[in-house]
């Protein structure tokens, strides 16, 4: 077959587009910009186009894969359309492999990456060899975000945004926790926790759902078998996992009780689990650290994803847990202006609270597609500043953030280079 994928550089499609290559397909897709991962697909022999363009789909195409960012009046998506090609987002085409397969799939507000890493890991370890799509990249799997399998396991992602885990068909369902998340598509919390329910009911009679006691959610619905996780120390299992973890934080011990639960479904040893979660390393930009220097000063940096103010908190926690007595510099860039403005509140509090040396709120992040004009005005990262009002928040811009660290920094400080967006790209220049 010969497939092309719109907006290839997601995090999701573009280890759809790798499942594709490893099945023998001919694979090509097309992003708005270039990236780590459009370059990875490139060295793995993915036909990379940067820009959409009608003149990318051609009439010999036998399916058009898009993201769900990407809007029908996209000159791809049409001209597909026009030539009467298949076409399917991105959840409608894993949907269709999650009935083939007997799928693993992770879902919550946050954690999901980590928890279906972990999961992925156990069960590579085990010797069960499952095909994996997950939202990051893992050095365990060639620096990618995607693992071909052979077996009939498949462990997944899957995403809350846009009702998109309503088009799986899992025999696990993992839910980390429920948040006020996605709220632009959402607009209440009520939605979002009625579609986590219409999720959950999906699972057939022999299904599990594995769930987080920790979190305010109902422990069982209709005959649904069902496990729970937590991460409270009082717990024989939580204590041991603390203490393997090479990851700091509490909620990473709560994402690696779910992978233990997932394991005792299915029957993997728990010696065996207890090792694979030791040797976890972390992913990529989730509390990634490295050695960094700002001119002649030697600091560490952590690279890490947290957009959402509970993840920022959980974060912020676990890196003074990990430095108790060190200098703290955190640079976040606020990811959407929907976002930032229907949970403005909660950042606020985070922010007025958190015990973090120096705080630099930078420019918020735009989401192509995902945007008002009405809510871009009236919510900023000045006002945002403002409104915390603490000396050690300020605003910098995103131009001048990467000088402003560099002159003021000392030696031997930490800093957190933290958000969604094309914030990674400051970590370099360290």
């Amino acid at each position: 077959m010969k497939i092309h994928l719109i907006g290839i550089g997601g995090i999701g499609v573009s280890a759809l587009a790798q499942f594709y290559l490893s099945k023998g397909h001919e694979v090509s897709g097309s992003d708005l910009v270039a990236s780590e991962i459009t370059e990875l697909l490139e060295k793995k022999g993915i036909k990379i186009i940067i820009g959409n363009s009608a003149e990318n789909i051609s009439e010999d195409l036998d399916l058009v894969v898009h993201s769900p960012a990407v809007k029908a009046d996209n000159p791809e998506h049409k001209k597909a359309k026009e030539f009467g090609i298949k076409t399917q987002s991105y959840p409608e085409a894993l949907g269709e492999l999650t009935k083939e397969y007997y799928t693993i799939a992770v879902a919550g507000a946050h954690g999901k990456s980590t928890t279906t890493a972990m999961i992925a890991l156990v069960l590579t370890k085990a010797g069960l060899d499952p095909t994996v799509i997950v939202g990051t990249k893992l050095k365990e799997f060639s620096n990618s975000n995607f693992r071909a399998g052979k077996s009939k396991f498949l462990v997944i992602e899957a995403c809350e945004y846009d009702s998109s885990f309503l088009c799986y068909s899992p025999k696990i369902i993992v839910v980390t926790n429920i948040d006020k998340e996605h709220l632009d598509y959402f607009k209440t919390f009520a939605k979002v926790k009625k579609a986590f329910k219409d999720f959950i009911v999906r699972l057939p009679e022999d299904g599990f759902l594995v769930f987080n006691k920790d979190d305010k959610y109902p422990p069982k619905l209709g005959k649904t078998k069902f496990k729970t996780f937590g991460h409270s120390l009082k717990q024989k299992d939580a204590k041991i996992i603390k203490n393997i973890l090479k990851i700091p934080g509490q909620h990473n011990v709560s994402n690696a009780m779910a992978a233990l639960q997932v394991a005792n479904i299915l029957a993997i040893p728990e010696k065996i689990t207890l090792k694979a979660l030791s040797e976890f390393k972390g992913t990529w930009r989730r509390f990634e650290i490295k050695q960094g220097v700002a001119g002649s000063k030697k600091i560490t940096v952590i690279s890490d994803y947290a957009h959402h103010p509970n993840e920022i908190l959980a974060t912020l926690k676990a890196t003074r847990e990990k430095y108790p007595t060190k200098k703290i510099w955190c640079v976040f860039q606020p990811h959407q202006h929907q976002r930032t403005y229907y949970l403005f509140k909660d950042f606020v509090k985070v922010f007025k609270n958190i015990d973090i040396d120096k705080i630099i709120i930078t420019d918020i992040y735009d989401v192509a597609g995902r945007e008002t004009k009405k809510i871009n005005e009236e919510v900023s990262s000045e006002l945002l500043v403002k409104k915390i009002k603490k000396e050690n928040v300020i605003y910098v811009s995103f131009d001048a953030v990467e000088n402003f660290v560099k002159e003021n920094i000392r030696s031997g400080d930490i800093l957190i280079i933290m958000g969604a967006g094309d914030i990674y790209n400051l970590v370099s220049k360290f």
